[in-house]
């Protein structure tokens, strides 16, 4: 390998699993505002670059959805909507924690 190839190979990024704020927007449909409400409580916690952009995982997805989902099907507000999410993480960890006890049993 000559050196131009090394520079070459060292000024690839490498991929990344994280989304941006538009790719995040998109695959949620969520109002930017919205997002970024759920970042000041905390509720989502984007990694930031060094442009301080924001930069989403995809599990974030996921949990935008069900967040949205939750608001909607049963009118609540976005805090109530995001407990509600919380707790039914909380409860699908507890199952798998159950269901890896049972195994060992």
């Amino acid at each position: 390998m000559d050196i131009k190839q090394v520079i070459t190979v060292a000024t690839v990024p490498a991929r990344s699993e994280r989304l941006s704020f538009a790719q995040l927007q998109e695959l949620t449909g969520l109002d930017p505002t919205v997002v970024g409400e759920l970042i000041e409580l905390g509720w989502i916690t984007p990694e930031r670059t060094l442009a301080d952009a924001y930069l989403f995982r995809p599990r974030d997805v996921y949990r935008l959805r069900k967040l949205d989902r939750i608001c909607r099907d049963f009118e609540l507000p976005l805090l109530g909507a995001s407990i509600v999410v919380d707790l039914l993480e909380r409860i699908e960890r507890l199952e798998n924690k159950v269901r890896e006890l049972n195994r060992l049993l």
